[in-house]
């Protein structure tokens, strides 16, 4: 007999009538679903600890093209810590942090309806691929109106200073 249906016994108006079956079924089988939960939870590993960079955390794939002044390449970003072959990895990581917000995609396109003003940044293009904030990432960026080029200085220095000749103040 087990523990749970001896202190039924025991514990029922009349110990002559113990609790009906089914009542006694169904607090029997409540008892082992939560002695499951419970192992399940000292089963499971413990959080990292605060602090600690994910196993497989913010890494991002970085490929430029036609930006010229060097800027062509492809690169990798690791954030927390800063590293990778990125030239600037601090500075990388620390543009997409800024757009970086609970809900919302920091590398989604221009909407479609967006009003643009008919601008062109040269033929400069990228894209940005891995993951950030535990979410995939795979993005395309290029300087063909004003909302891409808005969209693309937003992400410098992760992507290059565009449209500057060699030489200027900040390329």
């Amino acid at each position: 007999m087990t523990a749970l249906s001896s202190f039924l016994s025991r514990t029922s108006p009349s110990s002559a009538s113990p609790l009906p079956t089914p009542t006694r079924r169904r607090l029997l089988s409540g008892g082992a679903a939560l002695v499951a939960v419970l192992a399940s939870f000292a089963a499971s590993p413990s959080p990292a600890r605060a602090g600690e960079p994910a196993p497989d955390g913010d890494r991002l794939t970085v490929t430029v093209r036609d930006a010229g002044g060097g800027a062509d390449g492809t690169y990798v970003v690791r954030c927390r810590p800063s590293g990778g072959t990125h030239p600037d990895p601090d500075g990388a990581c620390a543009a997409v942090e800024r757009r970086t917000r609970w809900g919302q995609d920091a590398f989604a396109p221009v909407p479609r309806d967006a009003v643009c003003t008919m601008q062109y940044g040269g033929p400069a293009t990228a894209r940005i691929t891995g993951t950030w904030a535990g979410r995939r990432v795979d993005a395309t960026y290029d300087r063909t109106n004003g909302c891409a080029i808005e969209r693309w200085d937003r992400l410098v220095p992760l992507l290059p200073e565009a449209g500057r000749a060699e030489g200027a103040p900040g390329a």
